[in-house]
C-alpha cells in the first residue's frame, strides 16, 4: 500500500500546475466497513442514479500539440479541454471540471454512481508507453475525485466513508497489456481491490480479489447493482476462452451471475447489471465469445423477473442492443477497436436487425398501456379485446406470440453509454427510476445481513445452490448443433428456472418499482467552448458547461418510459423502411419525375444516427 501512497503523492506534484486546479489525493486505506454509509447521513431515494464511462485521463496530454502524435507533441490544434472528433485522450482539465460540474449539478440529486471502466489513456504512443504505475495511479486518481465529492469524514484521522455507492468495473484499457485480463486471483484484482477500497463492500472482498466482480446493494434489501467482469467475455481477451468449459473464468463468472440472480430472486431485491464491454452481435460486430453470449441472454430471459437493466461503455456510440433469446446464430467475428466508418457500417447493421422486427399492429401498444391488472390478463384475452373482428384479433395475437407476449419478453436490452473522452463530444448521463412504495427506504450500500453467510456471495456455491432445470431442451440451440455435426461434446450448464408462473412481469418489462423512466444525456460542446476561448472571451475562467442533448421521452424518441417493450417500439421504428414513391411512369417526363423524387425521410433513425455520435457533426447516413 506504500507504494500506492508514494505513486499518489508523486502524481499530485506532477499534476498540481493545472490552472482548474487540482483536488489532493489523499489517503486510500482500509476503512471500517467500505462502502457503507455513514451513519445519519442516509438520505431518500430520489429516483435518479449517474452512469458515466471511458474517462480516459492522460496526464500527458499538452494543448495545441498534434493530433497525430496522441495530443502529446508538435505543433496542433489539440484544444484545452480535448481534441473533439479525434482519437486523442481526455486532458486532465476536462476530467477536473466535468467532476466540478457534478459535484455543483448532481451531487444532492443521485443516489449512486455507475462507472463503466476504462479509466487510463490508451497505449497509443510508441515514444511514450503506458506503465503498470501509471495504471494505478490514474485509476487511484479518479477513484479520489469520487471521494472527493460522496465521501464523509467522521473525525480528521478517519478515511472517509461514501455518502452514496459509486460502482467501479475493469475496463479493458485498465490493465496491462490492454485487453489480456488473466484468470484471478491476479495482480490486477489484488491492486484494485486496495484502490476501490471504498466501494466494494468488505464482504464482497474476496469475490472480487477472486474474479474481479461483486455486488452491492445500492437500495438496501430492495436493489443491487452487480459489477460484471466483462473481460473474461470479451472476444479480444486471448488470455481467456469463452463460457462454456468449467476451466474457464468466464464459465465461473457466469456460474457466479447465475447464484446471485437466484439469492436476489429469493430475497424478492431487483439487479441492474453493468460492465465495460457490452455484448454486441452483429452482422458487423461482436464483443463478446459466443458461448458467453449465449449465457447472458439465457440468463437475462430466466431472470426477467429481477434484472431491470444492464448498462455498459467501451463503444463510445451512444446506442442500445436487443438480445433476443431466440437467436443464437453469428455472422462475423469482426472485434478490436471501430473506425468512424466501421461504427457507421455496425449502426447500419443494427438497423438492418431491426427492419425484420414484427412491426407493431396499430394502436396494440397503446392500447396494452391502456389496461390495468394486465398481468392477470391472458395473451388471447388481451386480443379480444378488440372489437373489430376475429381476423384483426388473429393478427394481434400472431405479433404478441412473436415478441413473446404482452411484455415483449422474447427480448431484453443493454444500453451502451457514450464516452467522456472527445472522441465526439464529452458525455455523461442521467437515468431516472420509479420510486413507488419506497418512501421508508434509504440508498447506500448494505449488501449483507447477518443471516447470509460470506461464502453466498463469494465463489462457494454448494451452501446455496440447489438443482435446477438441466434440460438439453433449454440449452442454447448452438450447442446442440454442434453436438449434432459430431464435433466434441460441449460439458452442460444449469439452465435456470424462469420466473414462476404466477409472478407478475418483471420492472424491466412491466413499470413498477425500479423500472427506469428515461435518462437525460447531457453533453458538452467543446468546439464552441475553444473557439471562445481562442476569441478570449473566457481566458480568465475557462469552465465547462454540460447541456443537454435529448431526453428518451423528446417528441422524437417519444418513449413513456425504458422498459423493454418501448425499446423494441423504438427499434422497430428505427428499422421501418421507408414508404416508395407510388408514382406510375406512362411516359418519360413521369419516369423522370419519378426517379428524382426523394423518398420520405425516417426522422427517428436519422436522429438516432446523430445521437449515437453525441451531436459531433459526422457524415449521415445515405437514405
Amino acid at each position: 500500500m506504500q507504494s500506492i501512497f508514494l505513486l499518489l503523492g508523486l502524481f499530485a506534484d506532477a499534476i498540481s500546475a493545472s490552472p482548474l486546479g487540482q483536488q489532493p489525493l489523499g489517503h486510500i486505506g482500509p476503512t471500517e466497513r467500505p462502502g457503507q454509509l455513514v451513519e445519519g447521513l442516509r438520505k431518500p431515494v430520489r429516483g435518479r442514479f449517474l452512469h458515466i464511462t471511458d474517462f480516459h485521463p492522460d496526464r500527458l496530454y499538452k494543448p495545441g500539440t498534434s493530433i497525430d502524435r496522441s495530443c502529446h507533441r508538435a505543433n496542433g490544434p489539440a484544444g484545452y479541454f480535448g481534441a473533439e472528433g479525434t482519437e486523442c485522450d481526455a486532458p486532465l482539465s476536462l476530467v477536473n471540471e466535468t467532476f466540478r460540474w457534478i459535484e455543483e449539478n448532481l451531487k444532492d440529486e443521485i443516489d449512486f454512481v455507475i462507472w463503466t471502466g476504462d479509466s487510463v489513456r490508451h497505449d497509443n504512443d510508441e515514444k511514450l508507453p503506458r506503465t503498470a504505475d501509471e495504471i494505478i495511479e490514474l485509476n487511484a486518481f479518479l477513484s479520489q475525485k469520487w471521494v472527493s465529492i460522496f465521501g464523509e469524514e467522521e473525525t480528521s484521522n478517519a478515511a472517509p466513508k461514501m455518502s452514496i455507492p459509486v460502482i467501479p468495473t475493469f475496463g479493458n484499457n485498465d490493465i496491462m497489456p490492454h485487453n489480456i485480463f488473466n484468470e484471478g486471483p491476479n495482480k490486477w484484482t489484488k491492486r484494485f481491490a486496495e484502490i476501490w477500497n471504498q466501494f466494494i463492500p468488505e464482504d464482497q472482498r474476496h469475490t472480487f480479489v477472486e474474479g474481479g466482480w461483486f455486488t452491492a446493494e445500492v437500495v438496501p434489501g430492495r436493489l443491487a447493482v452487480i459489477s460484471l467482469n466483462t473481460m473474461y467475455f470479451f472476444d479480444s481477451n486471448s488470455a481467456v476462452d469463452g463460457c462454456n468449459a468449467k476451466s474457464e473464468p468466464g464459465y465461473e463468472h457466469m456460474e457466479w451471475l447465475r447464484v446471485q440472480l437466484k439469492i436476489l430472486r429469493s430475497r424478492n431485491m431487483k439487479a441492474i447489471l453493468m460492465g465495460h464491454v457490452p455484448p454486441a452481435r452483429s452482422s458487423e460486430k461482436k464483443n463478446w465469445d459466443e458461448t458467453c453470449w449465449q449465457k447472458y441472454t439465457l440468463w437475462m430471459h430466466q431472470y426477467r423477473d429481477v434484472v431491470v437493466g444492464s448498462l455498459y461503455g467501451h463503444m463510445n456510440i451512444d446506442h442500445f442492443m436487443l438480445q433476443d433469446n431466440n437467436k443464437v446464430k453469428i455472422d462475423s467475428k469482426a472485434d478490436g477497436k471501430v473506425s468512424i466508418n466501421s461504427k457507421a457500417d455496425y449502426l447500419q447493421s443494427l438497423r438492418n436487425q431491426w427492419s425484420s422486427l414484427p412491426f407493431p399492429p396499430s394502436g396494440l401498444f397503446e392500447d396494452l398501456d391502456s389496461m390495468s391488472n394486465l398481468e392477470d390478463l391472458s395473451e388471447v384475452e388481451l386480443a379480444r379485446k378488440d372489437k373489430k373482428g376475429k381476423k384483426k384479433e388473429k393478427k394481434k395475437q400472431k405479433f404478441l406470440d412473436k415478441i413473446g407476449g404482452p411484455w415483449a419478453e422474447r427480448y431484453s436490452v443493454s444500453l451502451v453509454a457514450p464516452s467522456l473522452v472527445p472522441n465526439f463530444f464529452p458525455s455523461l448521463r442521467v437515468i431516472d427510476y420509479n420510486v413507488t412504495g419506497l418512501d421508508d427506504v434509504a440508498h447506500g450500500v448494505e449488501l449483507l445481513t447477518d443471516e447470509v453467510d460470506d461464502t453466498t456471495f463469494g465463489l462457494d456455491h454448494a451452501a446455496i445452490d440447489t438443482p435446477e432445470t438441466s434440460d438439453d431442451s433449454l440449452v442454447v440451440p448452438e450447442i446442440q448443433k454442434k453436438k449434432k455435426k459430431g464435433k466434441k461434446k460441449q460439458p452442460k450448464f444449469k439452465v435456470p428456472e424462469p420466473p414462476s408462473s404466477t409472478a407478475p412481469p418483471g420492472p424491466a418489462y412491466s413499470n413498477q418499482a425500479f423500472t427506469w423512466l428515461a435518462y437525460t444525456q447531457y453533453y458538452s460542446n467543446l468546439t464552441k467552448i475553444h473557439e471562445k476561448i481562442a476569441a478570449g472571451e473566457r481566458v480568465d475562467d475557462p469552465r465547462i458547461d454540460y447541456e443537454i442533448e435529448y431526453t428518451t421521452n423528446d417528441d422524437v424518441y417519444q418513449m413513456k418510459d425504458l422498459t423493454v417493450r418501448s425499446f423494441y417500439q423504438l427499434a422497430a421504428r428505427i428499422g421501418e423502411e421507408e414508404v416508395k414513391t407510388k408514382q406510375t411512369a406512362v411516359n418519360r417526363e413521369d419516369a423522370d419525375r419519378s426517379v428524382a423524387k426523394k423518398k420520405p425521410v425516417n426522422n427517428v433513425w436519422r436522429a438516432f444516427w446523430r445521437r449515437a455520435f453525441v451531436g459531433f457533426p459526422v457524415d449521415g447516413p445515405d437514405e
